[in-house]
């Protein structure tokens, strides 16, 4: 597995530079999935899965794996962005990301359809966006769950009675509505303007969502595997 990159001198990390994408979207099929905290994005990839043949990749599954790796570098910084709401330095997202895919592929390396990747709760700001769509696979569009902020809230309180997930409590709550609208809507405007955004009211029921969700995925031409 590639190593995540090193830390540099200054607080930011350094990243190799690339002159083309490791991957091309003639061949990987790369879907973002955005939407605030609590707009039930898991649920909807979850179908996606099951129906369309897409590997699902969390930013945040694989940042919360990689800060309780033991012999990760990264794993009390992450823990620290993530308990303030703050999003974590680009290059190692990025970098966990392709790693991921990376794997994916290889064990897949027998199959000749085209593969293809949701990832879910990325990219959260511009410069993820830009330096993944550069160096890692441009992105076929972006799949928008919107949803109003009291419902997100009612659905998080409710999670964290189970989910065990330090960034499921009300004051955490807060700062990732706040990070979502000052960091991540930049990123769904940017794509909305190239035409590449597929937006979906999230204020429904699972399954009225999943089958608004499914119409708009025959209009970009994905038919389901299932």
């Amino acid at each position: 597995m590639p190593a995540l990159p090193p830390p540099a001198d200054n607080p930011k990390l350094s990243a190799p530079d690339k002159n083309t994408p490791t991957f091309s979207p003639d061949h990987i099929s790369v879907i973002y999935v955005l939407g605030g905290p609590g707009a039930g994005k898991g649920t909807q990839c979850a179908n996606l899965v099951r129906d369309y043949g897409f590997k699902h990749l969390s930013a945040g599954d694989l940042l919360r794996a990689e800060q309780d790796r033991p012999d990760s570098q990264f794993g009390n910084m992450i823990k620290e962005y993530i308990a303030d709401g703050k999003i974590v330095p680009m290059e190692v997202t990025v970098q966990l990301l392709e790693n991921a895919m990376t794997e994916e592929i290889k064990s897949q390396k027998e199959q000749s359809t085209v593969r293809r990747f949701l990832i879910d709760g990325f990219p959260r700001q511009m410069d993820q966006a830009l330096k993944f769509e550069e160096s890692v696979c441009p992105s076929q569009f972006t799949l928008f769950f919107d949803c109003p902020e009291d419902l997100m809230q009612e659905r998080l309180i409710n999670r964290g009675k189970t989910s065990g997930r330090a960034d499921d409590n009300a004051e955490s709550i807060k700062k990732r509505f706040r990070t979502f609208v000052e960091t991540s809507m930049p990123v769904v405007d940017h794509f909305e303007k190239q035409g590449k955004v597929v937006k979906v009211s999230a204020a429904k029921s699972p399954e009225e969502i999943y089958a608004e969700v499914k119409k708009r995925m025959g209009e970009r031409g994905f038919e389901m595997t299932k």
